[in-house]
């Protein structure tokens, strides 16, 4: 990583809160659906809809920060070179 590229910093406060908050939510959930008055399949059926939930909203959020990040400037500004060291390199080879 160069000395130019933004890397954001979270704190560690807030990672233990999302974190937590994580944690809280999914045993709500895992509570809710074991207690619920309901047959197996239809309890495996709501476990089976909130893992893709989860899985689908972390995936969102990658999707999302990785469309951000590579549109920031410094980050087009590194692609930009190395686009042109890459294209040095290639014609050093055909000669």
């Amino acid at each position: 990583m160069t000395p130019n590229t933004y890397a954001p910093k979270d704190s560690s406060a807030w990672k233990t809160f999302t974190m937590a908050s994580f944690a809280v939510a999914a045993s709500m959930m895992a509570g809710g659906i074991y207690f619920m008055e309901a047959s197996f399949a239809a309890k495996g059926f709501y476990a089976m809809a909130a893992i893709m939930l989860v899985h689908t909203s972390i995936t969102i959020t990658k999707t999302l920060r990785d469309a951000e990040e590579s549109s920031r400037f410094i980050n087009r500004l590194e692609d930009a070179k190395t686009e042109k060291l890459l294209m040095d390199v290639s014609r050093s080879n055909e000669v």
